[in-house]
């Protein structure tokens, strides 16, 4: 069966043998790990992963995807759902699960978020995701690929970039480079938020209008007092301060 490649599901599989054997080798499996694949295609990481797996388990919402897999891999090392990825309860799985995937670029971002529910039974993701999404992702202070997603993606998680994999590497190419990222939870969070729902929503409401000041964005929920008690310059801009910073204004407002 010769599987095209489907727009709407954001389909671009991996070919590239020297790629997929860096991927492999950045993740390292190990033959225990209770691992989950999304998005697994045609089988470009889950061929070299279950080389060295017991079992798989792999997230895949296309159907005739989900048939070419059961007829290529026995299904005693394979376990297939066929189901949008942000729909699957990881924590049904195991207790403590490995996640890997190249995911479609019109949804990672939803999916991350996702994956963060369950960021207490995750030991760790590794990624391929759009170069510009994956600079967001690790992104510092002060730097311009620095936002939301940065924020509350480094809140929980420690963010490595691995690798950076051209679109000649998929079929059919992206118009974009990829690259692939390791993201690692804090097994004890360096800075905790009183109350993350709060923390979400400041984070939210300062990087809304990102090139106004804070005194602007948070406005209604921060006064200049509370900026003087936690020495934060109002006239500074979202993307100026830190991640601690941020859960430093949330635990503020929540006292």
């Amino acid at each position: 069966m010769k599987h095209v490649p489907k727009k709407r599901f954001g389909q671009n599989f991996l070919v590239d043998q020297t790629v997929i054997h860096a991927l492999v080798d950045a993740i390292r499996p190990q033959p225990q790990d209770s691992m989950v694949e999304i998005g697994p295609g045609l089988g470009a990481l889950t061929q070299p992963l279950l080389a060295t797996l017991h079992h798989l388990h792999v997230v895949e919402l296309d159907r005739d995807v989900v048939t070419w897999m059961q007829s290529h891999y026995p299904a005693d090392k394979i376990t297939i759902h066929n189901i949008d990825a942000l729909k699957f309860d990881f924590a049904s799985l195991a207790s403590r699960i490995r996640v890997v995937g190249n995911l479609p670029y019109n949804i990672s971002t939803p999916i991350l978020f996702h994956l963060l529910e369950h960021a207490d039974r995750i030991i760790d993701m590794h990624f391929m995701l759009q170069k510009e999404v994956v600079e967001r992702m690790v992104a510092a202070p002060s730097t311009p690929a620095y936002g939301r997603l940065s924020v509350m993606l480094q809140y929980r998680l420690h963010m490595e970039y691995l690798l950076t994999v051209p679109p000649d590497a998929f079929n059919p190419p992206p118009k974009v480079e990829s690259a692939f990222v390791r993201a690692v939870p804090h097994s004890t969070l360096p800075c905790a938020a009183e109350d993350e729902t709060l923390f979400a929503k400041v984070v939210t409401a300062a990087f809304g209008q990102r090139r106004k000041t804070l005194r602007n964005t948070l406005k209604g929920l921060l006064d200049d007092s509370g900026f003087a008690v936690l020495n934060i310059d109002p006239q500074l801009r979202a993307e100026n301060l830190a991640v601690e910073q941020f859960v430093e204004i949330a635990n503020y407002i929540a006292l």
